[in-house]
């Protein structure tokens, strides 16, 4: 009888889709500074980085990836954050290690890892996910396990955005 429910639970759940609204958090990254979504999505997209442990090959290769790319994450407007349920001082540390310009959020109760439903049973840590969250906290992407190491998905699905002011100078429109 047991078993059928783990297995149910292995495919069951609510992972946010493209198209939805991403569940809005406020956390404290890993040198203390305060990041709210909702807050964050109004300067430009915001790519939710999920991943299993720090220091691990494939949760290096990915962050080193964003680490390369960070460039391209800034000219579509883009921002990163880095998730996963270690905790700060491990986070630090990779961060530092890998000389990432973005945030790294430990979130070891696991409160952003579960409104996003990417915990995985049994284990304190979140299955490997990349949400992109466009304005209105509208989900844009969304990409899992090998397909999230590469961020070039991710970066392309930044959606390019007119520059602060742009719609304000409009040409004058029929007054003679």
């Amino acid at each position: 009888m047991l078993v059928p429910l783990l297995v149910a639970g292995f495919f069951s759940g609510a992972i946010p889709q493209a198209g939805e609204t991403a569940p809005d958090f406020t956390a404290k990254d890993s040198e203390g500074n305060v990041y709210t979504l909702s807050e964050m999505v109004k300067k430009g997209p915001v790519i939710l980085a999920f991943f299993p442990k720090a220091f691990t090959g494939g949760c290096t290769r990915e962050l080193k990836a964003y680490r390369d790319r960070y460039a391209d994450v800034e000219k579509a407007q883009g921002q990163v954050l880095a998730i996963s349920m270690d905790d700060a001082e491990t986070l630090t540390r990779f961060k530092t290690e890998l000389k990432a310009p973005f945030p790294f959020i430990p979130d070891p109760e696991g409160k952003v890892v579960s409104a996003y439903d990417v915990k995985m049973p049994l284990l304190s840590v979140p299955k490997r996910y990349t949400f992109v969250v466009g304005e209105g906290l509208k989900i844009l992407k969304v990409e899992s396990g090998n397909d999230a190491i590469n961020p070039h998905g991710a970066i392309v699905a930044c959606p390019l955005r007119k520059p602060a002011g742009a719609d304000a100078k409009t040409p004058d429109s029929g007054t003679k």
